[in-house]
């Protein structure tokens, strides 16, 4: 090979070295940008100053230092931004756009406000932006679909309003996630998010989207959750959205969507995890192919149309833990429909049943005893089931709330009711109940609700629901029940919602502890016997905005006083006019209620 001639050789090296130097320039130049932005990030925002979260932003360090910063270990430019839960408030500075090396931004869980500046079309190399949990407004900018290397576009929990731009399916097709949940966006789907064939997650919930779902949704052979929940989506559920085999959660309930589940979607959907319609106007039979989906870990099917009987087998899912058929016209008597609840029986990991509000009719299933003992919520109310409340109901050790009202089950409520310490709400209203109120109740220390009116319940109220130190609402009403009103109740100063125990045979005097019942908003105790004075000491109970006694009281002659005075002492027989009180404060006495005084 020839000689390369000295002359050319040195040309050769002054124009590498010229070259090196225009890049190293360039590179310091783009370094300076960088640095810029971020300073002009930093003046925009109200917190995150000198004294807040962003204090390490100062010239005295390299930007590549500073908090929620990283750089590119070659170019030294900013690839990542990530502010997230800083407290950070205020418009989203333009000067973010001039960070074109950025390949994630995430600022969410902010307060940051305003419009999603334009200029974050400029982030070309940008694959993942996160704004959710922020207040913008707005509508998305059109040129956000030059980011054409997006993966993940999160923007739910935000003010934003206005169409989703079909341009995000025609030039965004790169993207795995979309997350535009809680705001409100309008209009229909664009038919263009059929090309997003790397979609894998989609949440437009909450949102004012309305129209029909477009079945060329089909196209995303990739996705495995999707969520249109809380919109205005009418029409029936595109049949092709159960042939995307990879779909493990499909959430579409608070809409006014039609149609019924195909027969085979057992056979369609193998992934299922997830499946909720709830709250639409669904109907037909819920098919027993159901059962084949055995990677379900929730059914919602409620406050729909379904009818006919559950799938007996439906226990065959044992990871179910969430099963909605409430509001439906779900079929069951003593003949046949009950079985489902034997093969319940296996799914061990069961939290949540909801029955209620069907057409279930016979003698409550003794098989709910053999629940999975992790049940917290069970509700089986609003039904025509009979029969008594086993004794066996103590097995349901995890049980938070239990609903069983409006039925025409009978019977006394069982003692062992008090071995479910975990109760908080206890919905026993509306049935045929009778016998003595267990003791044992009053071992529930967690109960924050007893609502039991309605019955047949007889004998004295427990002295021992004094125990229950964390309740707030008693309501007894419409029982039977006799003897004195026990002093520990009125010591519950936790009650400060209602107490109701109007229209029973409780006599004898109104214990003077009536007055710690501080927090109270609502005291019923009309259509009883009790006799006597009203104590003085409820004068400090301030906060009533109701106190109802509608029957007729003896009581001595007396000026009441409750923080304030009535226009006139009342004495002989006189009808004390409760409806025009002469008081201050923010008590509130129901109009109507009548004291005789002798």
């Amino acid at each position: 090979m020839a000689e390369m001639p000295p002359v050319r050789l040195l040309l050769l090296s002054l124009l590498f070295t010229l070259v090196i130097a225009t890049a190293r320039d360039s590179v310091g130049n783009h370094d300076d940008d960088d640095g810029a932005a971020l300073l002009a990030f930093k003046v925009g925002i109200r917190r995150g100053g000198s004294s807040g979260p962003l204090r390490s932003w100062n010239s005295s360090t390299s930007f590549c230092s500073w908090e929620g910063v990283t750089c590119g270990g070659g170019s030294g430019r900013v690839v990542a931004l990530d502010l997230s839960s800083h407290g950070l408030a205020g418009m989203l500075p333009a000067a973010i756009g001039n960070l074109t090396s950025l390949r994630t931004l995430n600022l969410s869980f902010n307060w940051f406000h305003g419009g999603i500046p334009a200029s974050l079309g400029r982030l070309h190399r940008l694959q993942t932006l996160d704004l959710s949990y922020n207040s913008l407004s707005g509508t998305l900018p059109d040129n956000m679909s030059l980011c054409t290397g997006m993966t993940a576009l999160v923007l739910g929990s935000n003010n934003l309003g206005g169409l989703i731009p079909s341009s995000l399916g025609d030039t965004l097709t790169n993207l795995k996630k979309v997350s535009l949940t809680n705001n409100s966006l309008t209009g229909a789907v664009p038919a263009s998010l059929a090309n997003l064939s790397f979609l894998q997650h989609l949440d437009l919930s909450i949102n004012q989207l309305e129209g029909s779902i477009p079945p060329g949704l089909r196209g995303l052979r990739s996705i495995s959750h999707i969520d249109l929940s809380a919109n205005g989506f009418s029409g029936a559920l595109p049949s092709s959205l159960y042939n995307l085999s990879l779909l493990r959660s499909l959430q579409v309930e608070g809409n006014t969507l039609q149609g019924s589940i195909p027969a085979d979607i057992g056979d369609r959907l193998p992934a299922m995890e997830k499946l909720v319609l709830s709250r639409n106007r669904f109907s037909g039979a819920i098919p027993h192919s159901v059962t084949n989906l055995s990677s379900l870990t929730a059914l919602r099917l409620g406050w729909n149309q379904f009818s006919g009987h559950v799938p007996r087998t439906l226990g065959r899912s044992q990871d179910l833990r969430y099963l909605e058929l409430a509001g439906n016209k779900l079929e069951a008597d003593n003949s046949r429909g009950w079985e489902f609840m034997d093969s319940l029986a296996n799914c061990t990991q069961l939290q949540y049943l909801a029955l209620d509000n069907n057409s279930f009719r016979g003698q409550l299933p003794g098989s709910v005893v053999n629940l999975s003992t992790s049940l917290e919520k069970f509700f089986i109310g609003y039904n025509n089931i009979s029969g008594e409340i086993p004794s066996d109901i103590s097995n349901l050790a995890g049980l938070k709330v239990l609903q069983v009202a409006n039925t025409s089950v009978s019977g006394a409520i069982p003692e062992s009711i008090g071995k479910l310490a975990n109760l908080v709400m206890f919905f026993m209203f509306n049935n045929a109940l009778s016998g003595l109120v267990p003791p044992s109740v009053g071992n529930l220390t967690r109960l924050n609700w007893i609502l039991a009116y309605n019955n047949n319940l007889e004998g004295p109220i427990p002295a021992s629901l004094g125990k229950l130190k964390d309740l707030n609402i008693l309501d007894m009403s419409k029982n039977r029940l006799n003897g004195s009103i026990p002093r520990e109740i009125f010591k519950l100063s936790s009650l400060s919602i209602q107490l109701d125990l109007s229209y029973n045979s409780l006599s004898g005097p109104l214990p003077s502890e009536v007055g710690s019942l501080t927090n109270l908003n609502w005291l019923v105790l009309s259509g009883n016997q009790l006799r006597g004075r009203i104590p003085e000491s409820i004068s400090s109970c301030t906060v009533h905005s109701k106190l109802v006694n509608e029957q007729v009281v003896r009581y001595d002659s007396r000026c009441l006083r409750w923080n304030c005075h009535f226009e006139r002492a009342v004495s002989g027989t006189e009808q004390l006019d409760w409806a025009n009180p002469s008081c201050s404060t923010k008590f509130d006495i129901a109009v109507g209620a009548r004291f005789v005084v002798q």
